[in-house]
């Protein structure tokens, strides 16, 4: 066993990636109206009331530098035959839009169409995070359209829980 003071970044992904975790696609628009999107693992609840989540995106994300000044973005948690939305969303650049279903929003955050819940949120406060930031939403609409189970993410890899 390694002591705190001697675990590189290496050994803690390997420890990290044995912590099973649902997988979502963060959805919002850049500056010009362009729908823009990430995978996330690092999802939770925070706070029911006030109602808070959290995500923690990459300080290399380009999708959430276009989105973060929009105000707003949309949680997406995939179901469980979504996979092959993971390595769309995770990709840095391109239009990841193209061929994936997406249903019109009164929002108009984009809305992948077949995933078992969905939050809409406004960004209460973005904190630092070492190389990641941590950004706190404020639930503003939420809704379960799909009662299918969820995609889950352990050891690198996505797999679709049974019911």
């Amino acid at each position: 066993m390694q002591n705190g003071n001697s675990v590189g970044p290496a050994t803690l992904r390997e420890v990290c990636a044995r912590w099973a975790t649902g997988v979502a696609v963060v959805t919002g628009t850049g500056a010009d109206g362009e729908p823009l999107g990430l995978v996330v693992n690092s999802f939770t609840s925070l706070s029911l009331d006030p109602p808070l989540v959290l995500f923690c995106p990459g300080h290399g994300s380009v999708s959430w530098r276009g989105m973060r000044g929009c105000g707003r973005f949309a949680i997406n948690v995939l179901s469980g035959d979504q996979a092959a939305l993971v390595p769309v969303f995770a990709r840095s650049g391109g239009d990841k839009f193209a061929g994936v279903p997406v249903q019109d929003s009164a929002d108009r955050l984009p809305a992948l169409d077949g995933v078992i819940a969905r939050l809409v949120c406004e960004v209460e406060a973005v904190y630092p995070g070492g190389d990641h930031e941590i950004v706190v939403g404020r639930v503003v609409a939420a809704e379960t359209p799909d009662a299918a189970a969820p995609l889950l993410h352990y050891r690198g890899r996505a797999f679709g829980l049974s019911a």
